[in-house]
């Protein structure tokens, strides 16, 4: 199917794909701290009617260099933006620190329908990154909302000074640390998707050497099903952090540990495009 690519800059920035014939479903997509605007994965959605955002959200002028004190205001810009084109359904996939995002948009703004939570976490993290100012330190929330910072789990200072700088980098164990030194910050920094109207989808594997994301996902499943909010999740024991959705040849990244094999991967991607498909209504 044809589609309309439109760069988008000052206020909003990304790629918009628009397709020649539009289903009235919207996507917003969002990697996660590699920062990449994933207009590839962005493609695979508007190539079957879907009008898609892949969004830049950090990195891009204006905005923060890196992932500290996110406004979630950028994000609810976004679902403006597909509601003023026409979409009447809108829904969020977001990788690693962009689920994280995704998950918390949904608990905000109920115009979210869906949200896809691959590589997720259940809880707002420290900042990966500098702010606007430039400083990293001291330990800063993610993100912020109507100005004020979300509570957030941070990092031990020895346990971030233990992790090994050599590339693959692992940062699995300085996430177990961090829930455990600072279990007692965990039930306010938890996101709250029990009360989300979103249709979440959570997709993870049990050998994501990056962080935790299948303890993630299974916590948020479980308190979704507590709550007796429907919820899919999809997991596979030996993916990765980098999950390949159907068509897709993402390299594992040579800076950090990512786990998992291609295969691996590549299965847990086909499992999840087929939920994916089943929530959204996709045909191919």
């Amino acid at each position: 199917m044809p589609v309309l690519e439109e760069a988008l800059s000052n206020g909003l920035q990304g790629t918009l794909l628009r397709p020649e014939a539009c289903t009235g479903l919207g996507i917003i997509v969002l990697g996660g701290s590699s920062g990449r605007v994933d207009v590839a994965r962005a493609r695979l959605f508007a190539e079957r009617g879907i009008i898609s955002l892949a969004l830049r959200w950090f990195g891009g002028e204006g905005q923060s260099p890196g992932i500290c004190e996110i406004p979630l205001e950028i994000f609810i810009s976004a679902v403006d933006r597909l509601t003023e084109v026409g979409c009447v359904r809108i829904a969020f996939l977001g990788t690693s620190k962009g689920a994280e995002a995704a998950l918390l948009v949904a608990c905000y703004d109920p115009r979210v329908d869906a949200v896809i939570a691959i590589s997720p976490s259940s809880v707002v993290w420290a900042n990966v990154g500098p702010g606007k100012d430039g400083f990293e330190w001291p330990l800063r929330s993610s993100f912020t909302y109507r100005g004020s910072p979300l509570p957030f789990v941070p990092h031990p200072a020895e346990a971030i000074l233990s992790v090994c700088r050599l590339p693959p980098v692992s940062y699995l164990d300085l996430f177990h640390k961090s829930l455990a030194a600072f279990a007692d910050q965990l039930p306010q920094a938890s996101i709250p998707v029990e009360g989300a109207r979103a249709r979440i989808i959570l997709v993870a594997g049990g050998d994501d050497a990056l962080w935790p994301s299948r303890l993630f996902a299974e916590t948020l499943a479980d308190r979704l099903k507590a709550n007796g909010k429907p919820v899919s999740l999809v997991v596979h024991p030996t993916a990765g952090h980098r999950v390949l959705l159907p068509g897709e040849t993402t390299p594992k990244s040579t800076v950090n540990a990512h786990g998992g094999t291609d295969e691996a991967d590549r299965e847990l991607g086909r499992a999840a495009w087929s939920e994916i498909s089943r929530v959204l209504g996709l045909t191919d």
